[in-house]
């Protein structure tokens, strides 16, 4: 059992988001789940150009860090998104990452229940609304959204103050072992009873009248 970790944070090793997931990482291994890190907010990334490449040839157009990152994905049995608040939002970085790596990838949904957490880092506000980003691709996708004993958030300046945030680690390490009982729950449900059926027949679509 895997899950794949996304660092959103340029600060790839030592800042405040890689600090909170570095928590999560820890009680996921100990609780039996390897882990694999990719970090994103470090690279160049391009947005989404609605060409449909990947719907042809099932990758997307631009070769980078996304296609690099899709196998992955679809062989992990959870996934976790890390991103530092800019502005209440999201590193802009991971926006478009994650854009280009769910749509090149939507067809991974189709016969697996990945679980999915996001997990923010701010000095002080807007963590809310950028942990909302991160969970709406979650809820596109089918996956089955883990939860702690607080919104998946930690807070602080440096690296440093996150280690002093003491409720922040705890709700990661809450985190870490909720998303590894589901991952096995799932696993033992999937065994017995098979994986939901997903229906993608119907498509919205409102004319108007010519």
């Amino acid at each position: 059992m895997k899950v794949l970790v996304i660092n959103g944070s340029p600060h790839i090793d030592g800042g405040c988001t890689d600090r909170a997931l570095k928590e999560v990482e820890k009680t996921l291994q100990e609780n039996g789940i390897s882990i694999e890190r990719v970090n994103v907010g470090n690279k160049d990334v391009r947005g989404c150009i609605s060409c449909n490449y990947c719907r042809k040839y099932g990758r997307c157009v631009f070769n980078d860090i996304v296609n690099e990152t899709a196998p992955k994905f679809a062989e992990a049995d959870g996934i976790v998104i890390g991103s530092p608040v800019y502005y209440a939002g999201c590193n802009g970085q991971l926006l478009a990452f994650l854009d280009r790596l769910f749509y090149s990838t939507a067809g991974v949904f189709t016969k697996t229940m990945k679980t999915g957490a996001a997990v923010v880092s701010s000095r002080r506000a807007g963590s809310t609304s950028a942990f909302d980003e991160i969970n709406k691709y979650f809820t596109i996708s089918s996956m089955p959204i883990v939860s702690s004993t607080y919104w998946n958030e930690v807070h602080g300046f440096t690296s440093s103050d996150v280690k002093d945030d003491l409720e922040g680690l705890q709700t990661m390490r809450n985190l870490g072992r909720n998303m590894a009982f589901l991952i096995k729950a799932i696993k033992a449900a999937a065994k017995e009873h098979g994986i939901p059926e997903q229906e993608r027949g119907s498509f919205t679509s409102f004319h108007t009248e010519q």
